[in-house]
């Protein structure tokens, strides 16, 4: 019976991971160096999810929820921004930076941050309905 909690509980995990990736985005937005100080500008990272909870404590569970399957990374998320002072740059100037867009990041964890409370509501609805049933069998 406990197992159905396993539903909303994935949602709300896979949210929150949704949400740390919008997060590292938002604080890689400007960053042009990997964690070794060479030029490799960040790209922008999405969480895709998938049916299904691998974790779930019983069977059924696992065949219900979401889980994320992968972190995508957009290899494509560069745009050129002129500066030619930068040791970076190419031959015309240009310094390969980040292409990440604040207003749609912002969109993105305003999407996370709904689909948690979703799930909370949720995992509050079925504790409350499970509470119910015990009181209706005592």
């Amino acid at each position: 019976m406990w197992g159905i909690l396993d539903i909303p509980t994935s949602g709300m995990i896979a949210q929150r991971i949704r949400l740390e990736t919008v997060a590292a985005n938002v604080a890689n937005s400007k960053a042009i160096l990997d964690a070794d100080g060479n030029y490799n500008p960040y790209r922008r990272r999405a969480a895709e999810f998938a049916a299904g909870d691998p974790s779930a404590s019983t069977g059924s569970g696992r065949q219900m929820g979401v889980h994320v399957a992968s972190i995508w990374i957009d290899q494509n998320a560069l745009r050129a921004m002129h500066d030619p002072s930068s040791p970076y740059a190419d031959a015309d100037g240009n310094v390969m930076v980040p292409d990440i867009d604040p207003i749609a990041e912002q969109v993105n964890a305003m999407e996370a941050a709904r689909g948690y409370e979703a799930n909370v509501a949720a995992a509050e609805a079925l504790k409350a309905t499970m509470a119910q049933v015990l009181r209706l069998l005592a």
